[in-house]
């Protein structure tokens, strides 16, 4: 990569409104730590390869360490809401030797020649900011006579920017990871008073290159589970549904016998077991090559049982394979309900692709009631994260797109959308129902 168009990069143009009260002003400084606003550029564009990613520098919670290569670059990210002046500090300690590094902000940059084996408050002169919104702090080796160029912790600002800026403050709740994989954001659906809701239908397309690695576009979210398709690696894709346990915790090896989730069936070459670490419960999920552009189909039932059971079973519809899917049934203890909370969202669920932005379009939402009736859902909340909530990531957004929901993160984008607004898409009439044969379902 070229120094200019290395440079180019961190010029990012932001938005206008923020929710975060970290401020500065003319006689207060943010310190911002790397750990949990830096990400590293090995000249392999989202690569996650862990063999890489642990030659020639990395981001860790201390900040930028074992930098040993050149080809290797950083970039940290902030946001602010005014303009003007700010002057830059680096906290960083040099190992051996003495090293040259390149810093870019906005169109400027200038090298400093740093060293010493403590950490120090190196001086990186003024900078002008020339528009709100997302800024990139670019950081390149030029030359070093040790064997690593820097371990950089922290980059301090100050200057005359009143307003507020938007970064990871700390690693509170273990909020550089939170931060570093972005914002989570989900969207409500209203559903009717008075009515239980048997089957829920939606469909969702992912547009040509949104289909970034790390994500999770989920279709079909209820009270006790939910249902989606995500990028797992460069080479595999699933088609993923899970039902939580009524016993909370992380582990699944914790749960009682009478509180575990019970499948009943899956589909012909589904995986099924536990997961756990964002709660616990029933997992499973098909191997299967989903495209980006083209529209999927996500079907979900549930069954009130005897003796306070649910069972919940989710089918797929892919257009390349022109049928239905069963994925699996799950049976959940100490529930007697219909489908509640139906809701979608997006998140990326790897870091190291907190950079990249995506977005994704859930076009038409159904619900069955328990009478038969086909019922179409139009009206959704926006919703965040804590990530989002805090004010630490503020590139997200939802809303209408072509007339379907959409919901956006990642990648440090202009535009934001207010938490908790509504939207309302056209309302669809009972001609436009789901085309399901329900009795002939696998």
């Amino acid at each position: 990569m070229s120094k200019s168009s290395w440079i180019n990069r961190v010029a990012l143009a932001g938005v206008t409104c923020l929710i975060m009260t970290k401020g500065f002003s003319q006689t207060t400084t943010d310190t911002i730590p790397l750990g949990g606003n830096a990400w590293a550029n090995y000249g392999k564009e989202g690569s996650v390869d862990k063999e890489l990613i642990a030659r020639g520098g990395h981001i860790a919670k201390e900040g930028i360490v074992d930098w040993t290569e050149a080809a290797t670059t950083f970039n940290a990210y902030f946001r602010v809401s005014g303009t003007g002046r700010v002057h830059m500090w680096l906290h960083l300690s040099v190992p051996e030797g003495d090293s040259k590094i390149l810093i870019a902000l906005g169109q400027t940059s200038r090298t400093l020649n740093v060293s010493g084996a403590g950490e120090q408050r190196f001086d990186a002169g003024e900078w002008t900011i020339a528009d709100t919104g997302y800024q990139s702090v670019g950081i390149k080796g030029i030359h070093k006579t040790g064997r690593y160029f820097a371990n950089i912790s922290s980059i301090e600002l100050g200057g005359d920017i009143s307003g507020q800026m938007a970064y990871v403050p700390n690693n509170e709740g273990n909020f550089f990871y939170w931060g570093r994989r972005g914002p989570s954001v989900h969207l409500t659906y209203a559903l009717p008073t008075g009515v239980h809701a048997e089957w829920f239908y939606n469909e969702v397309t992912v547009p040509q290159g949104q289909d970034v690695l790390g994500s999770y576009f989920m279709a079909d979210g209820f009270g006790q589970g939910y249902f989606g398709m995500q990028v797992n690696s460069s080479t595999e894709r699933h088609i993923l549904f899970s039902v939580w346990s009524p016993f909370t915790t992380d582990n699944p090896k914790d749960i009682p016998d009478s509180l575990k989730i019970i499948l009943l069936k899956k589909g012909d070459a589904v995986h099924a077991g536990a997961f756990g670490n964002e709660g616990s419960g029933g997992q499973s999920y098909l191997n299967y090559p989903w495209k980006a552009g083209n529209t999927y189909r996500f079907l979900l039932h549930a069954q009130p049982a005897d003796h306070n059971y649910t069972q919940f079973t989710a089918w797929f519809y892919a257009p390349e394979q022109g049928r239905w899917q069963l994925i699996a049934s799950f049976s959940r203890p100490q529930t007697h309900t219909w489908l509640t909370g139906l809701h979608s969202f997006l998140e990326n669920f790897e870091p190291e692709q907190g950079t990249q932005g995506r977005y994704v379009l859930f076009n038409h939402q159904w619900i069955r009631d328990d009478q038969g009736a086909w019922i179409p859902l139009y009206k959704a909340r926006f919703t965040g994260d804590n990530t989002a909530r805090k004010g630490y990531r503020m590139d997200y957004g939802g809303g209408i797109r072509d007339n379907a929901f959409y919901l956006q993160n990642d990648g440090f984008f202009k535009d934001y959308t207010p938490i908790g607004s509504w939207f309302e898409r056209p309302a669809a009439d009972s001609t436009a129902k789901p085309e399901v044969d329900l009795s002939g379902l696998p």
